[in-house]
């Protein structure tokens, strides 16, 4: 009898469904984990632009709150601060789309602006979050599970 050197085909079955059945387990996991970190990052980013409007807000009364995301925009090297570029927030939040969520400012009319209303909606739902967020001057964050809040959603716990 010759000695054989190596692994059996059912040995090797044995490991491949071994590794097979771990993946089934982990990808569900590191994809909740993705969706809970893009959540987080999306309540930030509407904490920031709170902060934002009221700062830009106070630096200019006669034009009141930014009316748009790139009016808050200008962190670069040699920014000067102005109503039309207020150095509060980064480009790639001011360009409306941040880590798997939409931002849209909005309800801001008038002269000078007393009113804004910021909302974060995941690019695909249940893919690159869940909930949608919602601001407005009042500070208050408001989620809600469907994937677009409005300022009837619940406050954000």
């Amino acid at each position: 009898m010759r000695k054989q050197k190596g692994f059996s085909l059912i040995e090797l079955l044995i490991v491949v469904a071994i590794i097979l059945i771990i993946a089934a387990i982990a990808i569900p996991n590191l994809l909740r984990a993705r969706i809970s970190a893009n959540e987080s990052s999306a309540v930030g980013s509407v904490r920031t632009i709170n902060t934002s409007e009221v700062s830009y807000a106070t630096s200019y009364p006669n034009v009141g709150f930014a009316a748009t995301l790139a009016s808050l925009d200008g962190v670069a090297a040699g920014c000067v601060a102005s109503s039309a570029s207020a150095c509060l927030i980064d480009s790639v939040l001011a360009a409306g789309s941040k880590s798997g969520y939409t931002f849209a400012l909005g309800g801001t009319t008038g002269t000078p602006v007393v009113t804004y209303t910021i909302s974060a909606t995941p690019v695909s739902i249940g893919q690159t979050g869940q909930r949608g967020f919602f601001s407005d001057q009042s500070g208050v964050i408001r989620n809600d599970a469907s994937g677009t809040a409005t300022g009837a959603s619940s406050p954000l716990q």
